[in-house]
C-alpha cells in the first residue's frame, strides 16, 4: 500500500506542473497589462515600462514561467495588486474557511446521497424510490445560487431561524452547506442506487440470502462494499465541484473564503492573486484524486499496485 501511494503521488508532480503552466498561459492570456494596473491611472510611460522591468514582463514566456515556478516553488506566490499584500498570506487566511465548508457540504452530500440511494436500491419501485429520485432530479437541476436565494427567502427571511450571511458559528454554517452540497448529494444518490441495483442482482447476493443472512449484514456488508467503488469516484469529482461551486456559494452568502477572494480578484483584475488561487484549487483537487486513488486500493484488494 505505502508502495502504492508514493507512485501515485509521484505521477501528480508532472500533473501539478502541467497545471502551473496552464494557469500561468491562461493568466498571460487575459488582456491588461499588470504594470498599468500596478502604476495606476495617469502613471508616466516611462513608470510602467520600470515596473514591467522589475516584474520581468519583457522577458521571453519561458524564461517567465520558469521564473514564476521557481517561485512557486519557494512558497513565493507573488504580491497582490488590490493589497499590495504576499498572494500567499491572502490565500492562507481564506482557505480554512472555504476548506471547512467544502468538507461539511462533501460529509452532507455524502451521508445523505447514500443513504438514500440505499434506501431507493433496496425498495426499487416504490413510492420511497420515486420519490427520492424525484428529488435527486430537481437537486441536480437547480442551479446552487437558486437554491441559495431561497433557502435565504424561507429560512432567514421569513422564518427567520438562520442567519443570512457570514461565518461566526454553526448556524452561519447550515445553508450555505446545504446550498454547495445539494446537487452532490443527488448525484451520489443517483449512482449509489444505480450500483447497488447492479450488486444485489448478483448470484453471490441471492446466496448470503439462501443461507439466510440478515438483510441489513448482505446490504451493508456485502453488497455496500461492492458497489462503493463507483461512488468514490463520484465523490471524488464532487470535492472538484464543490470547490468551483464555492465561488458562487460564498458570494451569495458573502463568506469571506476563497472562493469569493477569487470573485473578488477577478473584479480588481488582480492577477497574480488570480493565478494563485486558482492554483491553489487545483492543487487541492490533484490531492483529492490521490486520496480517492488510495481508496480505490483500501475498499477493492483486486486493484494492481502499478
Amino acid at each position: 500500500m505505502f508502495v502504492y501511494i508514493i507512485r501515485r503521488f509521484l505521477q501528480t508532480i508532472p500533473v501539478l506542473l502541467g497545471v502551473i503552466f496552464v494557469v500561468f498561459l491562461i493568466m498571460k492570456l487575459v488582456p491588461g497589462d499588470p504594470a498599468v494596473l500596478i502604476a495606476g491611472e495617469g502613471a508616466t510611460e516611462e513608470t510602467i515600462e520600470t515596473i514591467r522591468n522589475d516584474l520581468g514582463l519583457n522577458d521571453p514566456l519561458l524564461v517567465q514561467y520558469f521564473s514564476y515556478l521557481k517561485d512557486i516553488v519557494q512558497g513565493d506566490f507573488g504580491e497582490s495588486i488590490r493589497s499590495n499584500r504576499p498572494v500567499f498570506d491572502e490565500i492562507m487566511v481564506r482557505l480554512p474557511i472555504t476548506m471547512e465548508l467544502a468538507l461539511i457540504s462533501i460529509l452532507f452530500s455524502i451521508v445523505l446521497g447514500m443513504i438514500a440511494g440505499i434506501l431507493s436500491a433496496t425498495k426499487p419501485n416504490s413510492i420511497a424510490d420515486i420519490t427520492i429520485m424525484l428529488l435527486a432530479l430537481i437537486g441536480v437541476s437547480f442551479p446552487s445560487f437558486w437554491i441559495g436565494l431561497m433557502l435565504i427567502f424561507y429560512f432567514s427571511v421569513q422564518l427567520q431561524i438562520f442567519p443570512v450571511a457570514g461565518w461566526d458559528s454553526w448556524m452561519h454554517i447550515v445553508l450555505p452547506s446545504i446550498t454547495l452540497g445539494a446537487m452532490g448529494a443527488a448525484i451520489i444518490a443517483r449512482m449509489t442506487r444505480s450500483s447497488m441495483l447492479d450488486v444485489i442482482r448478483q448470484d453471490y447476493i441471492r446466496t448470503a440470502r439462501a443461507k439466510g443472512l440478515k438483510n441489513r449484514v448482505i446490504i451493508y456488508k456485502h453488497g455496500l462494499k461492492n458497489a462503493i467503488i463507483p461512488v468514490i469516484t463520484v465523490i471524488g469529482l464532487q470535492f472538484g465541484v464543490l470547490l468551483g461551486g464555492a465561488v458562487i456559494t460564498e458570494t451569495v452568502f458573502a463568506i469571506n473564503g476563497l472562493g469569493r477572494l477569487i470573485v473578488d480578484s477577478i473584479y480588481a483584475r488582480d492577477l497574480p492573486m488570480i493565478q494563485g488561487t486558482v492554483l491553489t484549487a487545483s492543487v487541492i483537487f490533484v490531492i483529492v484524486n490521490l486520496i480517492v486513488d488510495t481508496l480505490y486500493r483500501y475498499f477493492n484488494k483486486r486493484i494492481e499496485l502499478d
